[in-house]
């Protein structure tokens, strides 16, 4: 089973990871609204996926922003449900994880950021882009922060 016990702060979870873990006996998929520090079960470690909206929206907004919807609909969040679930390292066989790490949010959003822009393209609702060169179109528009170094030029 999956189990996503998403209230926050931690003192209002529906649900303690530990205890999913143990009542599953460690076949429960467990993400929560908090972090949480992975659950040692009969000499195994589980890591506790923290579910957050920072995985799904900043893709759905370069999606959108980048080919002009007028329009969002359920389809589209449906698409970029989709495309994070695309994403999961446990269906991509790379690992017990539900979530990509966060350290991958950026190539995650790009993917997400495509997928969107095809449903919303596909609805009629947005520019209508050549599905080819979408890819280029959310680089394009895609934001990287950084910091510039600050250079005072007067007093």
């Amino acid at each position: 089973p999956i189990i996503m016990p998403l209230s926050n702060p931690t003192s209002k979870c529906e649900a303690m990871p530990e205890d999913l873990i143990k009542w599953s006996q460690g076949k429960a998929i467990v993400a929560t609204g908090s972090p949480f520090e992975p659950v040692e079960y009969n000499g195994e470690s589980y890591n506790i996926a923290q579910c957050n909206n920072a995985y799904i929206f900043p893709g759905i907004g370069l999606g959108i922003s980048a080919i002009r919807a007028k329009h969002i609909s359920d389809k589209v969040f449906m698409a970029a449900s989709k495309a994070l679930a695309s994403c999961s390292p446990r269906v991509k066989g790379e690992g017990p994880e539900l979530l990509p790490a966060l350290t991958e949010i950026h190539e995650v959003s790009k993917i997400i950021a495509v997928a969107v822009a095809k449903q919303a393209i596909a609805e009629g609702v947005a520019l209508p882009v050549p599905e080819d060169i979408l890819p280029v179109i959310i680089e394009d528009n895609f934001w990287l922060p950084e910091y510039r170094k600050y250079k005072r030029t007067s007093l």
